[in-house]
């Protein structure tokens, strides 16, 4: 076995970790972001590097050796933050669960560590390779050491060689120490030279390799100002040499063959991940059945009966019920089981089995039998697979989990039972994997797992329902959500028409269109180069066309949108690049997205509603996402003329709530101006342009109304001085006095801004009308940036929330009435604040009516809701 050597950055990477991923708890209220980060690096390094040596190296502590040739030595550091010192002893611990050595050394950084180690390594024929974040170990890399540094993320690196440092950074590995000494390091407070930055830090290396070179040979600097700098700071350059050197001969004690790396106990590891709550990684340790049988032997026995032929006896009135599907898209994944549990016992129907049974089917359908399910919508949409009708869920884990806490990222049984302190249950990815890993196991493992899911699932029920009347949220539960399930169900599973032809041809009109502009660019460029590449097109507008350079990476120069669309009066290239963009997305991500999820036979697209995802309540819509298709664009509109009718003869009609969020704030701010003008229907934004502006209607402006609107909106969605300025090109000081001018001038807002974020400080969660509610820990946090988020967090949950709520309601509102009144028209799709409805063109005149007073009426504010409605041909005409 050959030998090769992992020495790791244990700082570096935490640190990485921690401000590249959200701020996480697990179920003990323990931050894990860092660990987690630092987990999936780890993994990855330990599966495509195959180490047969590994230590993680960590800083001793703040004072080291180098704070004698300069006490100010990283001086300029921000204090590392409690959420992350508390997790730097958890990383050890996953260090000592995975069996991998780690060290420090007082007085010394871990850079010094590792140095020291891959010196020896490299003595010992070792492959050394080094992973970091921090680009003063690039001082380490040679024929035999190689540096992986991190980019973007955390398992996003980039690998230094000799070779591709001379290609990338036009220098030696040697020349690193003075490079830094020559450009410093504000990061770490080393001066170097200053006003010498990288740039110009190699063309004097280039010129005289080396820093005792360029000091020795100073005159031939050409620049006075340069030459002048060097002159006045050459202390500096060779103190912050000494500063950036690596000591490759630290009295480190521990020894290479100390730190030999025989794999990890894969029973350790996944206790530690079961223990933190890293759920989504157990699959990644679990490779085969034996892990599997492992964890299940650790598990109390269960009596689970395989059935081999149902028996009415096993059916009971109420049963809890899990249709086991191992891949997330329930319109296409496979039934692998079916488990029952009620108090006759515990079963598992092979799928064939009960798919075979009348039995079965009809106790499925029987709506006095009652089912206790996980996702009844899941479960409905598979059993109609199988023309199985399914009736009678009366609960529903998943959505009460879901309520309870919607800030939970697993809401899957396992997780669910274990955050109930239920641990007789392994979890799904212990049992089939994840991935490419993912498979079914045996029948016996498969129903010992399904068996105690069920289990799991039927044991719940009471707590859970107990919880949420505690929370005073069973009526959301039962009268909201629950209800809403079921027609989303049934949405799924009718899906929407398409018109694939119209799709290909948009394809094929896209792609003239793009042909077209691309050859507009080159014209104007000057040469043909790759559009989609940044680093070709840096340099073609910021040198060959000489635009203002706004910034700069460490890859080169920036072409994000938002950087393109400042200079977007400054050449005619750039708005033909940003519509370029625009059109290639729309290409790529919507019409050959949507042609590839197609139904073949129907030539329908089912889409999925995402019910228990997003804290605020609202629907998410996935594979596809229909509710993103882009609509500023009138190639982005023209999408939806692809979306047609099922039947001949039929019609789209949409309706649509107007302003819908703005006038739940007026109801729940109280706001007698806002009340006012809503209720004399009145153009909501001129209103508040004059207020603010205090000028009468016909002196509102074009500009001033546009102003007022970015600030209405702003309000919902959590205004900032800094969001604003952005939004309307103008500086932070201006929005400030926008946003203080509005306050004056709708007292109640300030006032329900003020109390709702104290009323979530002293609750913790903040509730919609309907009680829905929304957890909020980082309004007590010691972090200005995440207290501020959370509270603007506060401020506009329960507005949108509940605006979510409404809608909600008005979709099972209508959907009844429209059964009441035996009326062909059937609802399609929810898009934000619109429902989507196919009807035959007789029912149009009646739809006109009942949907809008059905829309209206579905709740009672001190401002009348507003509906529009449209109809056409296609989803595009509906408008």
């Amino acid at each position: 076995m050959s030998k090769k050597l992992i020495l790791i950055d244990g700082n570096s990477i935490a640190y990485r970790a921690f401000f590249a991923l959200p701020l996480l708890n697990n179920d003990k209220g323990v931050h894990t972001n860092a660990v987690y980060g630092f987990t999936t690096m780890l993994l990855k390094i330990l599966e495509e590097e195959q180490p047969s040596h590994a230590l993680v190296a960590f800083d001793a502590g703040k004072t080291t050796f180098r704070h004698k040739t300069y006490e100010e030595y990283k001086g300029g550091r921000q204090k590392t933050p409690p959420e992350l010192s508390e997790q730097f002893p958890l990383v050890r611990e996953l260090l000592d669960a995975f069996q991998i050595s780690h060290y420090e050394l007082d007085q010394y950084e871990a850079d010094d560590i590792i140095g020291t180690l891959a010196r020896r390594g490299e003595q010992d024929g070792f492959e050394v390779k080094v992973i970091s974040g921090d680009r003063d170990l690039l001082q380490l890399v040679s024929d035999q050491v190689s540096v992986a540094l991190t980019k973007k993320g955390i398992t996003n690196v980039e690998t230094y060689t000799p070779s591709f440092m001379k290609e990338k950074m036009e220098i030696d590995p040697e020349q690193i120490i003075d490079l830094k000494a020559l450009m410093g390091d504000s990061s770490d407070n080393i001066p170097g030279v200053p006003g010498v930055g990288e740039k110009t830090a190699v063309k004097l290396l280039h010129q005289f390799e080396t820093l005792d070179q360029v000091f020795a040979n100073v005159e031939d600097v050409s620049g006075k100002k340069l030459k002048e700098k060097l002159q006045n700071h050459k202390d500096d350059a060779f103190m912050s040499k000494e500063l950036v050197t690596i000591d490759i001969q630290a009295p480190i004690t521990v020894k290479l063959d100390e730190i030999h790396y025989n794999g990890y106990d894969s029973t350790k590891v996944a206790h530690f991940f079961r223990d933190l709550g890293f759920h989504s990684l157990l699959g990644r340790i679990n490779e085969d059945e034996e892990g599997a049988e492992e964890v299940q032997e650790a598990l109390p026995n269960i009596d689970v009966t395989i059935v081999e032929s149902v028996d009415e006896t096993m059916l009971e009135d109420h049963s809890a019920l899990v249709v086991e599907m191992l891949h997330d898209n329930y319109h296409t994944s496979s039934i692998e089981g079916i488990g029952i549990v009620n108090d006759t016992g515990t079963y598992f129907i092979p799928t064939d089995v009960a798919m075979e049974s009348d039995l079965f089917k009809q106790w499925a359908q029987d709506i006095t039998k009652k089912k206790w399910v996980f996702d009844a919508k899941k479960t409905l949409v598979a059993l109609k697979r199988f023309d199985i009708d399914i009736k009678g869920i009366e609960f529903d884990l998943l959505i009460a989990s879901y309520l309870i806490n919607p800030s939970e990222n697993h809401h899957d049984i396992p997780s669910i039972s274990h955050r109930m302190d239920k641990k007789g249950i392994a979890y799904d990815e212990e049992v089939y994997g994840k991935g490419a890993k993912l498979k079914v196991p045996e029948q016996n493992s498969l129903a010992d797992h399904v068996g105690r899911k069920t289990t799991m699932l039927y044991e719940m029920k009471e707590p859970v329902e107990s919880r949420l009347r505690e929370n005073s949220q069973w009526e959301l539960y039962h009268e909201l959500e629950m209800p809403l399930s079921l027609i989303l169900g049934e949405m799924e599973h009718l899906g929407v028409a398409v018109d694939v032809e119209q799709l290909e041809n948009m394809g094929e009109e896209l792609q003239r269109r793009l042909s077209e502009i691309e050859e507009e660019v080159y014209e104007l460029a000057g040469e043909t180069f790759n559009l989609n590449s940044p680093k070709q097109l840096g340099p073609i507008l910021f040198e060959k066309l000489e635009l203002p350079v706004i910034k700069k990476t460490k890859t080169g120069y920036s072409t994000s949108a938002d950087i393109l669309e400042q200079l977007a009066d400054k050449h005619e290239i750039i708005p033909k690049i940003l519509l370029y963009r625009q059109l290639g997305k729309l290409q790529s991500t919507y019409i050959e997205g949507l042609l590839k999820v197609v139904d073949g036979q129907t030539n329908k697209i089912h889409t999925r509603f995402n019910q228990a995802l997003t804290q605020t309540g609202r629907l998410s819509s996935t594979e596809p996402n229909l509710q993103n298709i882009p609509i500023r664009l009138e190639e982005g509109r023209r999408i939806r003329q692809a979306f047609i009718p099922s039947e001949d003869g039929w019609k789209i009609f949409s309706a649509d709530y107007s302003q819908i969020e703005l006038r739940v704030l007026a109801h729940i701010a109280n706001d007698e101006k806002l009340i006012q003008a809503f209720n004399d229907n009145e153009d909501i934004h001129t209103k508040t342009a004059m207020d603010v502006f205090h000028v009468d209607k016909d002196e509102v402006t074009d500009q001033m109304r546009r102003q007022a609107k970015a600030v209405n909106f702003g309000i919902v969605y959590g205004i900032s001085d800094y969001g604003l300025s952005q939004s309307l090109g103008i500086t932070r000081k201006e929005a400030k006095k926008f946003i203080d001018r509005y306050l004056e001038s709708y007292p109640g807002v300030k006032e329900y801004m003020d109390d709702v974020v104290q009323e979530a400080k002293q609750q913790g969660y903040v509730t919609t009308l309907m009680m829905r509610r929304r957890y909020l820990p980082d309004l007590t946090s010691r972090n200005f940036n995440r207290r501020s988020a959370a509270e603007r967090t506060a401020m506009n949950t329960p507005i949108q929330g509940t605006a979510a709520d409404i809608i909600k309601q008005a979709m099972i509102d209508l959907y009844h009435k429209l059964e009441d009144e035996k009326l062909e028209a059937r609802i399609l799709l929810q898009v934000h604040d619109e429902l989507i409805l196919e009807a035959p063109k007789h029912e149009l005149e009646t739809l006109k009516e009942l949907v809008t007073e059905v829309m209206e009426k579905t709740v009672s504010l001190q401002v009348p809701l507003k509906v529009d409605h449209a109809y056409g041909d296609t989803w595009y005409d509906a408008k």
